[in-house]
């Protein structure tokens, strides 16, 4: 008595993979359409090229995760959905302003009012020259560097009154000294 085990049936062959379209061929056949599809999620066209790039730099990436029976086009377009959405989501950070002409460049300063601006300079640094350094340390600081009062307390080691204090006096003597030239410096 044989026991012969009838042969166990082998597994269907699968049916051939379909061979996956290199990066180069979905650039070439897709481009158009990641063009027209980004134009139409609201991306601006000025930025079109940008979100067009973006979108073959993932592809690129991401091309082998392509599940089995997934159309390329659709997954080409889930990409574009994200990257317009990012490009969207952008739009309102940017500061800058596009326009048919250009703003005007300012104008430079004329001799007079370069003068003007050295004198009450020059004005400025007699005044401070005068303060006692106590004084001045702090004016300059508080009211040049704008640094919290708290700030300037700390950097030169005295009670926060203190430093109160001797600005209080500095600016009395600035605004003495300087009176109708206060607006020039």
């Amino acid at each position: 008595m044989s026991t012969a085990r009838p042969a166990a049936p082998h597994p269907p062959d699968p049916p051939p993979a379909k061979e996956r379209p290199s990066f180069h061929q979905v650039f070439q056949t897709h481009a158009r359409f990641v063009w027209r599809a980004l134009l139409g999620l609201g991306v601006p066209e000025s930025d079109v090229a940008d979100a067009s790039q973006q979108v073959f730099v993932v592809l690129r990436d991401k091309l082998d995760d392509l599940e089995e029976g997934c159309a390329l086009s659709t997954f080409i377009y889930g990409v574009c959905l994200r990257v317009a959405s990012d490009f969207r989501r952008r739009a309102h950070v940017r500061r800058e302003h596009l326009c048919a002409v250009p703003p005007e460049q300012p104008a430079a300063p004329t001799q007079e009012v370069v003068a003007s601006h050295r004198e009450a300079l020059h004005r400025l640094l007699a005044v401070l020259a005068e303060l006692e350094p106590a004084q001045r340390e702090v004016f300059v600081l508080y009211e040049i560097e704008e640094l919290p009062m708290a700030e300037v307390a700390r950097a030169l080691g005295c009670p926060l009154q203190t430093a109160y204090s001797r600005l209080h006096v500095a600016r009395r003597t600035v605004t003495e000294a300087l009176g109708e030239h206060l607006e020039d410096v």
